[in-house]
């Protein structure tokens, strides 16, 4: 059914003919008596009572069913378009946005802060957890931006955010404490401490122990860097994570030996359903943060 056509057959009514709808909505008469009968056709119902020329045109029963209704389309339908234009000028919508909870800190709480200075309007909700689960929350559409450890394929779309080498934390005291760079194979007989198996990150190193050739001796697993990190320099194991999380989580006892760029490097993406068109708020997060990566390279 054509809301046009409705308004037509609104002005209809409430200029009691088709003459003064006709000069109102800018129609010619016969144009705009057309219309109407197509109306009648398709509802396969008269609409007005037609009297004799020059008398003022009453809906029927029908036609007083459509006018009502007719009447609430026309204000949905404006209401529609006020809160459309709203969103594309970012006076309204939501944010949904996945984060991954290592490394994303240090990148998007400057773009986060920004957001929110330009686009106040926006109610923004954060999803914090590990990359398997930023992917499956995608899937759900719980979230519509995501970050983590990815490779694009079919499903997903995006692009990387932050590129980092990868360290091996080892206690002081460890016989490849003081390697000028290690290797996974090196670490092959050595306990190791990996993340939980919600982080990408454990599935990362895993995966590039299996590929080096054997299966990691896992001491232990945890869910935040610096448990891991303590653990290390109590002599439980070494860790394997990227260079810069390292660094900030760094306690006396424990070095930082690079690990192959041959062998792993991290790379954290921000990316979003392949084929589904982002909203007018996401892509705004989306244009500040590659502004931010344009100022500040990978």
């Amino acid at each position: 059914m054509d809301l046009k056509v409705i308004r037509y057959f609104i002005e209809i009514v409430d200029h009691g003919g088709f003459a003064k709808a006709a000069e109102a909505i800018h129609l010619t008469q016969p144009a705009l008596s057309k219309a109407i009968n197509q109306l009648e056709e398709e509802l396969d119902l008269v609409l007005l009572e037609r009297g004799k020329r020059g008398s003022q045109l009453k809906p029927t029963a029908s036609g007083e069913v459509v006018y009502r209704y007719g009447i609430q389309l026309l204000k949905v339908r404006q209401e529609m378009h006020r809160e459309l234009e709203a969103q594309r000028s970012l006076n309204a919508g939501e944010l949904h946005l996945g984060l991954a909870p290592l490394g994303s800190a240090e990148i998007f709480a400057p773009v986060i802060a920004r957001y929110r200075s330009l686009y106040p309007k926006i109610a923004m909700q954060l999803f914090v957890r590990g990359g398997i689960e930023q992917t499956i929350a995608l899937k759900k559409r719980e979230v519509e931006l995501a970050t983590g450890i990815i490779s694009f394929e079919e499903e997903f779309e995006g692009f990387c955010i932050r590129r980092n080498p990868m360290v091996v934390v080892v206690p002081k005291q460890h016989a490849l404490a003081n390697q000028p760079q290690l290797t996974l194979k090196q670490l092959e007989e050595t306990p190791q401490i990996l993340f939980d198996e919600e982080y990408a990150l454990h599935e990362l190193v895993f995966k590039g122990c299996v590929n080096a050739g054997f299966i990691p001796k896992v001491a232990t697993k945890v869910s935040h860097p610096d448990f891991g990190i303590t653990l290390v320099a109590a002599g439980t194991g070494v860790m394997i994570m990227p260079e810069f999380i390292a660094a900030r989580h760094a306690v006396a006892g424990v070095n930082r030996v690079p690990l192959s760029t041959d062998d792993l490097i991290w790379e954290l993406s921000l990316f979003w359903r392949k084929g589904h068109p982002l909203s007018f708020a996401a892509q705004a997060m989306v244009t500040l943060i590659r502004e931010q990566l344009a100022a500040e390279p990978v």
